[in-house]
């Protein structure tokens, strides 16, 4: 007798496409298990063999969070390299460690949230270590690497699914889940959508993440953008995961709506597949959606809607057919490879900003290496946990040997003595565990908790000598000899038991208070005050203690006397990714913490041939012009040291580039909240002073030649091609950079736009020659008139050279282009957002749904002009669509105004419009002016014979 076979499901059968077999699983699911699948963990299904899934593995730069793993440079030390081809590489052996980590740890999720795309528009964002560029085509061009490395190259299955994170517009932490960022089209066309837009297109891309801020008015959580857009750029199915606790800021944060209903609801319709809140607890979520589906907010179609896009990529990561998956047994993790890799990624990234010929340092020159980073190895809140460590220190010592290095970190060392005469005392403990925060992995870092098994300081006669860094703004580290930081536990007590500061909420900063004749010594993190009583040292409430502040030694003697001994200083500042300027924490100023500012003018005092290495997430404001050589990388990873050691021995010529403007001081910079990078001239593309550095700015140890550019209009191609030739006595990486400028632009347009890039390594005397396909489509803006992209017909400059300021090739194309055509304000009228130029002014939300309307931003007062407006052969009367209170003035050229229009009361609401007309009479072409005062919203303008 032979047994029966069941036969196979069709979302089983392999030989079927995907999405017939998406559809047979989706219409196998109860309602309750749709609703269950759009939490971040979703369950398994039982019956139908249907395993959990997670939406959410961070791996920016590296596996993230769950333990050991091999640690690259941050993001914007890979988009300093100008190397897609690199960054491929390190994609795809993170998504391997991915593959293998989670062969031995199904926490480990396939769905990685990385990379970040987000343009790096202002240097104090605290996240600026997260994003690649400020420039959109080289974002683009780095993202889309990384997503190919991340992805794999089978034609069917993807190692991983990367999600592009945080659309749209997301440049602050200062207040970030409830400010909203004003956006004009042309900005959002030309610069913030565009960076997503070429990523998705070639094809590497699983879903974005919205950001926690409103663009526009309205949280981008419920962004028409996702649909309007996102999801037209590719015919994949897309899926979008919530960022943590945005859900619920939709109404708890940003009241935006009265009900989580109505927001979990709004989100769904919106595009948001999948919703990250309240951790492994998704009853919180699927209460709501079952909430929303009772009352009619939601269908049971727009369930199926993201159920099918999740499910899209679990087929696509193999999941349902484990005997074809051709990552199923990826085993690479911490290969010879991968830790290779890891120290040419750090080479590459590293960017020598000034060389008076004191670099590269010959074989046997006595060095001091001294600074607060120069014995340290950072990691940030998106790295994993090292496997293998290389401090500057370590890499000199290796390179020149430990005889010819000499060390000095420049902490202050201090006592601290109580009002009682005692000292604070570090316990000694004989054997204690070494553990390092993280490395057992955890889902949620934030909710790790600190050390307990220590104990607590206590106070003594003699005290412990502590290291104190101050780390700028006031916020201040506190070290025992044994290594650890001072933190404070739940139990509120001061224990030495961190191996660096770090967490969420990091416990191991201190701010020094002047209280009296001493000091108050503050834990921020708590809030509260250190306190010594009978029951020990630790924070409370209660009567907070005086201390005084005995200084043993200060940073700046220790370094002197290192400097003067050596032929050369190389000293080592930077930031601490984990203290100002992180996430949640913007910077407050571009200048250098004034304790390493100490330690630099000791070094400088002491011995003039001082190089200044800058090791840090973002850039500083540092007058060069005493040292004769200044060096900048990222946060390097698990070889940084290795390769900053190798780049000063000339092993290695530095080749990295800045991926961003370097700003000469903070009175340069726009405020932190303004993104209107055309109105306030922003970033390279339209910064009009002198920057410190400018983008694309990195020097070499040889010297490069470039000529015979050449330029041609082939269709829809320009197609530019010129030659590099290394003219000196050393192989080297140069990076050739091509730009474009419109030289009699209708519109503001950038001063010059990165068109293209090419890294290439050079033997003494070689050439390259170099050829560009440049399309068209490059040359276009956002024509706010037309609502679309124009190419302007005209002449524009192709400039090639080693920077965005060291152009060593010019030449004009003349492109035909469409004419510049007057807005034809008969048919349409204006939408009040296309302006063409503003002052004052705010966008904001039509609707809770769509469309955008203005609304003077923080004024009474704000102005609008829209050129060249076509009225034929006449009008006679102006229409405008309003909210609130106020009027609106139109003129003419900037005449006198020719009509003021005030609603009789106050609407009742923001988004409870009127119609008000006024007679105007106006013909043939003109620039409108509009004048709008008081807290009035207007949307739309329109005019009538």
């Amino acid at each position: 007798m032979t047994a029966h076979t069941p036969p196979t499901a069709p979302f089983s059968d392999p030989q079927l496409p995907f999405a017939k077999r998406v559809d047979d699983l989706l219409g196998r699911l109860t309602v309750d298990e749709k609703i269950s699948f759009l939490h971040q963990f979703a369950p398994a299904v039982d019956r139908l063999g249907v395993a959990a899934f997670r939406t959410g593995q961070e791996a920016l730069h590296g596996v993230a969070w769950m333990g050991p793993a091999t640690v690259f440079p941050q993001a914007v030390g890979l988009g300093a390299t100008w190397n897609p081809e690199l960054v491929r590489r390190v994609g795809d052996a993170v998504s391997k460690e991915v593959r293998a980590m989670r062969a031995k740890d199904d926490r480990v999720g396939l769905n990685v949230w990385a990379p970040t795309v987000n343009l790096l528009r202002h240097p104090l964002w605290g996240r600026n270590e997260e994003g690649y560029s400020e420039d959109p085509k080289l974002t683009s061009a780095i993202a889309t690497a990384y997503t190919h490395g991340l992805r794999g190259d089978h034609p069917t299955y993807w190692r991983t699914a990367p999600v592009l994170k945080h659309w749209l517009a997301h440049n602050n932490e200062t207040d970030r889940a409830a400010t909203s960022s004003s956006v004009r089209p042309r900005v959002l066309h030309e610069y913030d959508l565009r960076a997503f837009r070429e990523t998705v297109e070639a094809g590497a891309v699983a879903g974005v993440m919205p950001a926690y801020n409103l663009v526009n008015g309205r949280p981008n959580h419920v962004s028409p953008y996702l649909a309007e857009h996102l999801r037209t750029w590719t015919d994949e199915d897309l899926l979008v995961c919530s960022d943590a606790g945005a859900p619920t800021n939709l109404v708890d944060a940003e009241h935006y709506f009265d009900t989580h209903e109505e927001a979990t609801a709004a989100s769904l319709v919106a595009g948001v597949d999948s919703f990250t809140d309240h951790g492994t607890d998704s009853s919180q979520m699927t209460g709501r959606l079952r909430g929303a589906l009772e009352r009619g907010l939601l269908t049971e179609a727009d369930l199926d809607t993201a159920v099918r896009r999740q499910l899209s990529v679990r087929f696509r990561l193999g999941e349902f057919d484990p005997e074809h998956d051709p990552h199923g047994a990826t085993g690479e993790f911490d290969t010879p490879a991968h830790r290779a890799l890891a120290q040419e990624a750090a080479e590459q990234a590293i960017v020598l900003l000034k060389n008076d010929g004191v670099l590269p340092l010959a074989p046997d020159t006595r060095i001091a290496v001294v600074g607060l980073l120069a014995d340290e190895c950072k990691l940030d809140w998106y790295s994993g946990t090292l496997i293998h460590r290389s401090t500057p220190l370590e890499g000199l010592y290796e390179r020149f040997g430990a005889q010819r290095v000499e060390f000095a970190e420049g902490v202050d060392r201090v006592r601290l003595k109580t009002s009682a005469g005692a000292f604070l005392q570090v316990p000694v403990v004989e054997d204690a565990a070494d553990e390092v925060r993280g490395a057992e992995g955890a889902l949620d870092p934030a909710l790790l908790a600190g050390r307990t098994d220590l104990p607590p300081l206590t106070t003594d006669p003699e005290g412990t000598e502590l290291a104190l860094v101050d780390w700028g703004e006031g916020v201040l580290t506190l070290r025992a000899p044994d290594g650890r930081y001072l933190s404070v536990a739940e139990d509120g007590c001061l224990r030495a038991s961190a191996d660096q500061p770090g967490g969420w909420i990091v416990q191991e900063t201190f701010r020094l208070e002047p209280h009296g004749d001493g000091h108050l010594l503050k834990h921020p993190g708590t809030g509260r005050h250190v306190c010594v009583s009978a029951e020990g040292v630790k924070v409370a409430d209660a009567e907070p203690e005086v201390f005084e502040l005995v200084v043993a030694e200060r940073g700046e003697e220790a370094v002197a006397r290192a400097a003067a001994a050596a032929d050369v200083v190389v000293v080592v500042a930077g930031n601490d990714p984990h203290i100002n300027g992180r996430e949640t924490e913007d910077r407050t100023t571009l200048c250098l913490p004034g304790h390493q500012q100490r330690l630099l003018r000791a070094a400088r005092a002491a011995n003039p041939a001082t190089v200044l290495a800058l090791v840090s997430a973002y850039p500083y404001a540092v007058d060069p012009a005493e040292l004769p050589a200044v060096l900048w990388t990222a946060h390097g990873g698990q070889a940084a040291g290795t390769a900053l050691a190798r780049v000063l021995a000339g092993d290695v010529s530095p080749a990295g580039r800045l991926p961003q403007t370097w700003y000469a001081g903070d009175a340069d910079l726009p405020g932190l909240l303004d993104y209107d990078v055309i109105g306030s001239r922003q970033t390279y593309l339209y910064f009009e002073g002198t920057p410190l550095f400018p983008f694309g700015h990195g020097l070499s140890y040889t010297s490069f030649a470039y000529g015979g550019l050449t330029a041609r209009v082939d269709g829809e191609t320009v197609r530019v091609s010129f030659s590099v030739t290394n003219t000196g006595d050393v192989t080297a990486g140069e990076v050739a950079q091509l730009y474009t400028r419109a030289v009699e632009a209708s519109v503001p347009r950038p001063r010059r736009a990165l068109l293209d890039h090419r890294r290439l390594t050079l033997t003494p005397g070689a050439t390259a020659e170099l050829d560009f396909d440049v399309p068209l489509a490059a040359f276009a803006f956002w024509d706010v008139a037309q609502d679309r992209w124009r190419v302007e017909p005209g002449a524009y400059e192709l400039l090639a050279g080693a920077s965005s300021e060291d152009v060593r090739l010019r030449t004009t194309i003349t492109l035909d282009g469409e004419p510049t055509l007057p807005r034809t304000v008969l048919a349409k009228g204006l939408a009040a957002a296309g302006f063409d130029e503003q002052s004052g002014i705010e966008i904001v939300d039509r609707t809770k749904v769509s469309g955008d309307a203005v609304t003077p931003g923080g004024t009474e007062t704000a102005e609008l002009v829209y050129r060249a407006c076509d009225f034929g052969r006449g009008i006679g009367e102006v229409t405008v669509e309003v909210a609130g209170s106020g009027t609106v003035e139109l003129s003419l050229d900037g005449g006198p105004a020719l009509a003021a229009l005030s609603p009789a009361a106050p609407t009742s609401g923001p988004y409870d419009y009127v119609s008000l007309r006024a007679p105007v009479a106006a013909a043939g072409v003109h620039d409108v002016h509009l004048r709008l005062r008081g807290p009035l919203r207007l949307a739309h303008v329109g005019f009538s014979g």
